[in-house]
């Protein structure tokens, strides 16, 4: 009888252990699930956040450089009411360069 108690006692913290053993698991589970989310949503919000910034510093460089062309397009025109102008201009990725000469009739 003894024995037998002592068998169906350990077989219930056996049953007890395994229960835990899974409900643990899921429980880490859970767990690295939630950190792997965090993290995926940390990488996206910088890569939204370096895109934003690499959009801002392209559109700005564009900017200054239709500053440049409208510039230079006034000031073509405007000499051309005056006289001749001749000239050469290349855009680069550091700026522009230019070279022109300017006859007055």
């Amino acid at each position: 009888m003894v024995r037998r108690t002592l068998l169906h006692a350990a077989l219930r913290a056996w049953i007890i252990q395994c229960w835990w053993r899974v409900a643990y698991s899921r429980l880490l589970d859970r767990r690295r699930l939630m950190v792997l989310q965090l993290s995926t949503r940390r990488e996206c919000a910088v890569v939204k956040l370096q895109a934003m910034v690499r959009m801002w510093r392209v559109r700005r460089r564009y900017l200054r450089a239709q500053a440049a062309v409208r510039l230079i397009q006034m000031r073509w025109r405007n000499c051309l009411t005056r006289g001749f102008m001749r000239g050469r201009y290349q855009i680069t990725a550091s700026g522009l360069a230019m070279e022109m000469q300017i006859l007055i009739s």
